[in-house]
């Protein structure tokens, strides 16, 4: 017998999700509008959501401000080697915990999932002086090294992993197989998925980020596009169509990294058992 409620239900359901979905993007929509209006048009009162005239010399005028281009560089070479080596670790270190037993390591795990419990913010002066120490300060691995570990990722990947079978592992060892070539082998290829979802979670944090860039780089050669963004913002007054302009390219990598990943992404975390 079919309920006689359910088409109301799925007619309710799509309203409230149609709804949402105009809450969450019109930030996107009013964002990029503005970023083709003049100084003027983008205050005035009432707002318009279309431009009287649209005005892409922003885009070019950006450029005066600070070399955005630049900072885009260097933005990705750190957003893109900071997932890749993200993901690296967290994959071996998930593998670790979720498939090979050795003494105390549900105790380490809790452990280690305590330094999540830390604010980066109490770490980062004394992270500071070990970099200065190190001669990192103003290099590409001072930017990089203290985004390769995530206690979040290890987490996420784990729980993945140990939805894998133990009997597949157990019979390529048989087989002679090293944890190497079974990491390599049967655990990446089976969490396609869960590695996905962390590399979005891992590159929109690495891209996003701004208080280390700014604490570990005083070189404008080894600025990241955050940084370039803040400088738009003036005591006094704001172009807010320029800094819109410059919001709508930062989001232009992320929108692409999300756009080729996304069918990865529901899956990933259903499967590693995360909930939102």
């Amino acid at each position: 017998m079919t309920d006689k409620s359910t088409p109301f239900k799925n007619i309710v359901s799509h309203a409230i999700l149609i709804v949402a979905a105009i809450v969450l993007m019109f930030p996107f929509v009013w964002m990029l509008s503005g970023s083709f209006k003049d100084s003027l048009e983008v205050v005035r009162m009432p707002p318009s959501l279309i431009p009287d005239t649209f005005r892409f010399d922003n885009y070019v005028e950006i450029t005066k401000y600070f070399p955005i281009y630049r900072f885009l560089g260097n933005s990705m070479i750190v957003a893109v080697i900071t997932t890749i080596a993200q993901v690296i670790v967290c994959a071996m270190a998930a593998f670790v915990f979720a498939k090979i037993s050795f003494k105390g390591r549900e105790a380490l795990f809790v452990l280690y999932l305590v330094t999540m419990m830390i604010p980066m913010q109490v770490t980062m002066t004394p992270l500071f002086i070990v970099f200065q120490k190190l001669n990192l300060i103003n290099t590409y691995p001072g930017l990089i090294l203290p985004g390769i570990f995530s206690a979040y990722g290890t987490f996420l990947l784990r729980q993945h992993i140990m939805t894998i079978p133990d009997p597949l592992i157990e019979a390529a060892r048989m087989d002679g197989a090293s944890y190497g070539r079974v990491f390599s082998s049967i655990i990446l290829p089976l969490s396609k998925p869960s590695l996905a979802t962390l590399s979005i979670f891992a590159f929109m944090a690495s891209w996003n980020n701004f208080l280390w860039p700014l604490i570990v780089t005083s070189d404008k050669e080894l600025m990241t596009l955050p940084i370039g963004l803040s400088k738009l913002q003036g005591r006094w007054a704001t172009e807010w169509n320029i800094l819109m302009a410059g919001n709508v390219i930062s989001f232009i990598p992320i929108f692409i990294v999300f756009l080729f990943a996304s069918r990865y992404f529901i899956k990933g975390m259903t499967m590693s058992g995360v909930k939102g």
